[in-house]
């Protein structure tokens, strides 16, 4: 008897001393955000990515009442801004843009410095970007079902062009792979130079978002023949998906969201992703996003960890059948 008694003393005592550890932990996002977020953008100023990371950064900051300091930190496909955000503390202080290339990149790279799956977590999906498929005029083709006989009749003649990795280059190279045909990737360090090729007739043919491609397409300088998503897009309803070109189940659509350290505490999370999430389905962020043929598309943050997982596996496949590489 004694020694049950014994035991049940040594049982509280180590319960109570474990109150004090488990009382803040309960309460770590109480009075969150008490000093400015770092949103981290992983691209240069000016693009897509940088435009989402500017208006998610305003609506947050709206919200909350702190300010959100959006710092580009450019480089490695993504993988500099990733890995210095992996690697920051997990207070919710410190955030990213992330997206597809991401998921691209743990196959993509030997050493990306960091595992998306592990290291990161979703926080909130935020909004999704299709490409058209576009050519130079002077190629005969009108459809994705003429390029893929174009492409069959002459083995390794198109070239496309795109940055290595990136979301348009896996779309051409998977083209590639579900067509069983060879068109040869150029690789460019940005969109820009890629379109003066394209446009002067260098290259063939490209993935590219629509706000690059957009202008050239609307004047004639470019013909676009499709577009990447499964969905045809508000902006131009008349182009065909990939999918209703022939290749069914195509989709080749660039998704973006907020990311953070693994192990931000839940009710950091849950504060950071409502606040998040109720900025950008106002009809101001809609509004603005379209213009550049975008779509808001949020979720909760389990759901985008599990997009994001899922995404890591698919592109595997994806860059394993291309052969595509990077250092």
């Amino acid at each position: 008897m004694r020694s049950a008694r014994a035991s049940g003393r040594r049982g509280l005592v180590g319960a109570l001393a474990l109150l004090p550890a488990l009382i803040p932990a309960a309460g770590v996002g109480q009075g969150f955000p008490a000093k400015p977020i770092r949103m981290i953008v992983p691209f240069p100023p000016g693009g897509a990515t940088d435009l989402l990371g500017r208006l998610v950064g305003q609506k947050l900051g709206e919200r909350v009442g702190q300010t959100v300091i959006v710092e580009n930190r450019t480089g490695g496909g993504g993988n500099i801004a990733a890995e210095f955000v992996a690697r920051a503390p997990a207070d919710g202080y410190t955030v990213m843009i992330g997206g597809v290339p991401h998921a691209i990149n743990m196959s993509l790279y030997s050493k990306p410095g960091y595992d998306l799956a592990t290291d990161l977590m979703g926080i909130t999906q935020l909004a999704t970007y299709p490409s058209m498929i576009a050519v130079h005029p002077s190629l005969p083709v009108k459809s994705v079902r003429e390029l893929i006989a174009l492409a069959r009749s002459s083995p390794g003649a198109l070239n496309f062009g795109a940055s290595p990795g990136s979301p348009n280059h896996l779309a051409i190279e998977l083209v590639n792979v579900m067509a069983k045909v060879k068109m040869v990737h150029i690789g460019y360090k940005g969109t820009g130079p890629m379109l003066v090729d394209l446009i002067s007739g260098q290259i063939q043919l490209a993935s590219v978002g629509f706000p690059g491609a957009t202008p050239h397409v609307k004047v004639g300088r470019l013909r676009a023949i499709a577009v990447t998503s499964a969905k045809r897009s508000t902006l131009f309803p008349e182009l065909p998906t990939v999918a209703e070109s022939g290749l069914a189940g195509f989709d080749v659509t660039s998704w973006y969201g907020v990311l953070g350290p693994a192990r931000i505490p839940p009710d950091v999370v849950s504060r950071l992703n409502a606040e998040i999430r109720a900025g950008m389905e106002g009809d101001d962020a809609k509004a603005r996003l379209a213009t550049v043929g975008a779509e808001v598309e949020t979720n909760a943050s389990q759901d985008f960890t599990r997009i994001i997982r899922s995404e890591i596996a698919r592109w595997a496949q994806v860059v394993r059948a291309s052969g595509a590489r990077a250092n």
